[in-house]
C-alpha cells in the first residue's frame, strides 16, 4: 500500500486528484489503496463499434490481470435513452451509460 493514500473502510471515500492521476487513469489501479482486494476485474474497457443518430453500439471487455474475463456488445437507443440489450452486471451498465453520455457530450461539442 502506498502510505500517501491511506486505505479506508468506508464506501464514501473521496479520492484526491493525485491518487486518480497515479492509479486510476490507465485502468489498472493495482497500486491504489482504495482498490478492493476481492474484485471481479481490474478494468472495464469500452469502444464504439458503430454509431448513428438513432443508436450507439459498444463493445466492452472486463479484464483481470490484463486478461479478458467477460466481454460483450450492447446497443443504446438515443431516443428512449435505454439499453436495447440486457447488461447482466449493474456495474458494467453504469459505466457503459457514463461512456455513452460522455460520447454524446463530445459529439455535441464537436457539432457546435
Amino acid at each position: 500500500m502506498n502510505p500517501a493514500y491511506p486505505a479506508s473502510d468506508t464506501a464514501d471515500v473521496v479520492v484526491d486528484a493525485d491518487c486518480i492521476r497515479d492509479f486510476c487513469n490507465l485502468g489498472y489501479a493495482q497500486g491504489c489503496p482504495h482498490l478492493p482486494l476481492e474484485r471481479d476485474w481490474d478494468t472495464v474497457r469500452f469502444s464504439v463499434a458503430r454509431a448513428s443518430s438513432n443508436e450507439i453500439t459498444l463493445c466492452y471487455s472486463c479484464e483481470r490481470d490484463h486478461v479478458p474475463v467477460d466481454h460483450g456488445t450492447v446497443t443504446f437507443d438515443w431516443e428512449s435513452e435505454t439499453w436495447r440489450d440486457t447488461i447482466l452486471d449493474a456495474r458494467v451498465e453504469r459505466l457503459a451509460t457514463s461512456y455513452v453520455m460522455a460520447y454524446r457530450a463530445r459529439e455535441n461539442r464537436a457539432l457546435a
